[in-house]
């Protein structure tokens, strides 16, 4: 599927600014994979360690149109008739939100796996008993967290047949938010250990 800035606009309720006759399909948090600038778009996520948005002008420069950003930086402003920047007040919030759209434009069986710890190989043994027989989307690695099960659940295309994805939590109340982004329609729990008590 590709997505113009119009159309994610409203997905995330944005505010956009710039040139918006673009489209685009992969997502983007990482500057160092980027592989198709002008199919991607950028979403500037801000951690206690680093913040997407100084990546923006590097980017810029190697071909990428659409920026997901709470500001334009003032190194960018200039060059704002030239990309489109989506503005909102949580850009992880705006991925979720991205992603439950995208999952929800596919009518296919969702395995969601969860519990304390064998996600990620349950996931994988359930992927080779399965992969004969369905055309399978999954989580990459260990992808189970507030920002890789968006970028997992964003893999699913028009191709697939089945989905595997593994949810895991940190905090309270943030499994209700994977779950939303997933929608499984199987559930496998792997076990509850003592962190999760």
């Amino acid at each position: 599927i590709l997505y113009t800035p119009l159309n994610i606009s409203e997905i995330i309720n944005a505010k956009l600014v710039g040139e918006s006759n673009f489209s685009a399909q992969h997502l983007l948090i990482d500057s160092r994979q980027l592989t198709e600038p002008s199919h991607s778009i950028f979403i500037a996520l801000k951690s206690e360690r680093n913040d997407g948005h100084q990546y923006i002008s590097g980017l810029i420069q190697k071909g990428v149109k659409i920026f997901i950003v709470s500001h334009i930086p003032e190194s960018c402003i200039e060059l704002q008739n030239k990309v489109c920047f989506l503005i909102v007040q949580d850009t992880l919030k705006a991925l979720q939100k991205l992603a439950t759209y995208h999952r929800e434009q596919f009518q296919l069986p969702v395995i969601g796996i969860t519990g304390s710890n064998g996600k990620t190989i349950v996931k994988e043994w359930l992927y080779q008993l399965l992969k004969s027989d369905y055309n399978i989307a999954r989580s990459p690695k260990s992808y189970n967290s507030q920002v890789g099960v968006p970028l997992s659940v964003w893999q699913i295309n028009n191709k697939h047949t089945l989905g595997i994805f593994e949810a895991g939590i940190s905090e309270v109340g943030e499994m209700n938010l994977l779950r939303e982004i997933i929608k499984p329609t199987i559930g496998v729990f792997t076990s509850l250990g003592s962190a999760h008590d």
